[in-house]
């Protein structure tokens, strides 16, 4: 699809268990202006066998979706788009194989998001939908493998959580065969009640003026009960969810729910959320849930938006790190004058792309977290600090690339780890790694070196250093960590050069 003034245009791409979404979207004025909208059903989480892997020919339907919606964004610039993965992804042990056809189907890079992140996006799209009012609320999304539930005021999420049963995977479980009987739903709702069980006292002492719902599952139980006639297709009470239980169980199958323009689909899937959302009036003592057209997708939107507008989320979390870890500051502004420099001087020839700057720029500013633990192997803690947090706006892989960098920030290069890492980040991690490794050496002094940094160039995969004998005068630490770098270099694929600066100039090599 052609699109005029495509720079002002965004999309966001939902691959969730159940089904996947996809909305294209102009910004304008601050709101979002709906350009199209696809949904398809493609029950990914219905091909997770015992195993924990996706079938083939639930992997197919994926991929087949994937090459529909291609033809909607092939027009739109890469950084204008953006496209997430959620639970079944997250624990799908084949998910790295099929993310790679995946990418190529679609055409765009996909993100892995853990279930805070995905909780993080629900609530900002329902704040979105509803206008950022400032009313305390509860947002729940009762997804197909996980149901995230937070608390937030306005656009500030407070409590998040998100558990780990949805609407297919309960149907599957419960309801396996079709049938909704008294005790298969008896059972299907107890088994949930036990996952809230976790989460309800914080919850409940927390409270919220109002609860809302998001995603399919819980509109179609509102547009249930409005065919049933037992309310408005906007709002959910727990007496008129009873009704519809009753229902369900008087009618007996799936197949018979006699609800017009209900897919089939849709109908396999209704009585397992419906038993996690009895379970949540239960036991977080809702009374009245009404339902929000916005969404993880939505949600996206923002965020999108505001990383284009330089409002990006990971930069607010990657500050708040910084100053719950006591970071020194002054050490951050060296090491981001010496890291930008080696940027600019690698760019081109490494073709570093603006996410790998980012993520390079980020690892230099968190460096030094793990010295909050202690300075013995603080790297090592740097390293569990950055890979065990929550990070809004952080997807599973960036979390996990930015967490390597700093582990490897020095001592010995962790090979092993970057060679377990998907083929297409090995080697852009790498060097993105011995640029880092250089800028912590030359500001290890803890003051911004004059010279000798600004010598460091990169020829294919070689970094050459050029000394003169008065830096070498002047420099003998610095010097000496440089040959033990040298040393550390030839465990990866990348070599250290140094030369004397005066037959680099002679020779021009």
């Amino acid at each position: 699809m052609n699109y005029t003034d495509n720079k002002s245009i965004l999309a966001a791409v939902d691959l969730g268990s159940n089904s996947f979404h996809m909305i294209i979207a102009r910004q304008r004025d601050g709101h979002f202006h709906v350009i199209d909208k696809l949904r398809e059903m493609v029950q990914l989480r219905a091909g997770l066998n015992h195993h924990q892997k996706l079938s083939a020919k639930s992997q197919q339907r994926a991929l087949d979706c994937l090459a529909r919606f291609k033809q909607r964004l092939q027009d739109l610039p890469v950084e204008n788009v953006r496209v997430v993965a959620t639970n079944t992804l997250r624990v799908a042990k084949n998910s790295a194989t099929f993310l790679k056809k995946a990418e190529q189907a679609l055409g765009h890079p996909i993100e892995i998001i853990t279930g805070e992140e995905e909780a993080r996006l629900i609530y900002l799209g329902v704040a979105y939908d509803l206008s950022f009012d400032n009313q305390r609320r509860l947002v729940m999304d009762i997804g197909g493998g996980s149901t995230e539930c937070i608390i937030g005021e306005g656009e500030q999420e407070i409590q998040r959580q998100s558990i780990e049963m949805g609407c297919v995977s309960f149907s599957h479980r419960f309801f396996a065969l079709g049938e909704i009987t008294k005790g298969s739903m008896k059972q299907a709702i107890l088994a949930a009640e036990r996952e809230f069980y976790a989460i309800q006292k914080n919850y409940r002492d927390l409270g919220w003026h109002v609860a809302v719902g998001a995603s399919g599952t819980i509109r179609c139980v509102a547009e249930c009960i409005q065919y049933i006639k037992l309310g408005s297709g906007g709002k959910i009470t727990e007496a008129s969810l009873d009704k519809l239980i009753e229902w369900l169980v008087i009618t007996s199958e799936v197949e018979s729910v006699p609800i017009p323009g209900l897919s089939a689909e849709r109908k396999a899937v209704l009585p397992g959320g419906v038993a996690i959302l009895k379970a949540a009036f239960r036991r977080l003592h809702i009374d009245t849930i009404i339902v929000s057209d916005g969404a993880l997708r939505e949600g996206l939107l923002c965020d999108l938006n505001g990383r284009i507008h330089l409002e990006d989320e990971r930069d607010k979390t990657v500050k708040g790190m910084i100053k719950r870890y006591d970071v020194d500051e002054q050490q951050i502004e060296h090491i981001q004058l010496v890291v930008t420099h080696f940027i600019q001087q690698a760019k081109k020839l490494w073709q570093l792309s603006q996410t790998e700057e980012q993520q390079l720029l980020w690892a230099a500013q968190l460096h030094e977290i793990g010295l909050s633990l202690s300075h013995e192997q603080s790297h090592k803690h740097g390293h569990y600090l950055f890979a065990n947090s929550y990070l809004p706006g952080f997807s599973r892989d960036e979390q996990q690339i930015i967490a390597l960098l700093i582990l490897g920030q020095r001592k010995r290069i962790p090979v092993k780890r970057i060679e377990r890492l998907p083929n297409k980040h090995r080697l852009s991690i790498m060097r993105m790694l011995m640029l880092l490794r250089l800028a912590v050496l030359f500001v290890r002094g803890r003051a911004m070196p004059e010279t000798g940094w600004e010598n460091v160039t990169v020829i294919q995969d070689q970094i050459r250093f050029g000394v003169s004998t008065e830096w070498l005068a002047n420099n003998p630490l610095t010097y000496s960590d440089l040959l033990h770098e040298q040393m550390y270099a030839s465990d990866s694929d990348i070599s250290l050069l140094i030369q004397p600066l005066e037959a680099i100039n002679e020779y021009g090599q």
